[in-house]
């Protein structure tokens, strides 16, 4: 098998996200990173491959793949272990539901090409583009806390698409202020994350290339 190849911005929760699943399954990789402020992602070489260009994108397989859950989907087909959703189809579709809270409802309407229309073409500041931020995910966290275990991650012993899920808009909490007092479930699970390996080597910090702004 040839090796992987994802197309990556370091700060991206998406590509973090799928950074997470190829490590949690082993799959080696190298990354091209793309800087989504400097706009990488509109060049017409990448266009052609991804008419979104959006990030992340991966090849593998002999395909091109793109869309975060699509690519940890293909994963899942490939690689079984630790399986990302559960076999039973009423277990599947309950954590389907979950890791759609976030990768459906919270992330599309605050990633930066929506964060730069605010500022730029409605003229918000960064206070309104701030609390505009911190609502969406409030509303998102406030269902996942009540839908999240006592005890373990989402997945039980092993992460599933919801912890893959969880940890980068966890990051993107932090880095908006939001605060997350009222959803310690989900703090004391991102906080066990957090501590695998897989999860450490796919970080921003680990995958931020030595050039790129903070």
């Amino acid at each position: 098998m040839t090796e992987a190849v994802l197309y990556d911005y370091w700060r991206s929760s998406a590509a973090y996200r799928v950074r997470i699943a190829l490590h949690l399954k082993g799959i080696a990789y190298r990354t091209v990173p793309l800087d989504l402020v400097e706009g990488d992602q509109r060049g017409s070489d990448y266009l052609a491959r991804n008419p979104q260009g959006l990030v992340p994108a991966l090849e593998i397989d002999g395909h091109f793949l793109t869309q975060s859950l699509a690519i940890i989907d293909h994963l899942d087909a490939r690689h079984k272990a630790p399986p990302m959703v559960p076999a039973d189809p009423a277990e599947r579709s309950a954590v389907l539901a979950k890791a759609l809270v976030i990768a459906a409802d919270i992330h599309p309407i605050n990633n930066l090409r929506v964060l730069n229309y605010l500022r730029g073409t409605l003229g918000l500041d960064d206070e309104a583009v701030g609390t505009w931020y911190r609502h969406w995910i409030a509303e998102g966290f406030t269902a996942l806390e009540q839908g999240a275990p006592d005890c373990g991650l989402f997945g039980g012993a092993e992460p599933d698409l919801v912890d893959v899920c969880l940890v980068p808009q966890m990051t993107n909490a932090r880095r908006f202020d939001m605060p997350l007092d009222m959803f310690p479930r989900l703090v004391r699970i991102d906080a066990a994350l957090r501590l695998l390996p897989a999860y450490v080597a796919a970080a921003p910090e680990a995958a931020k290339p030595s050039a790129a702004k903070p």
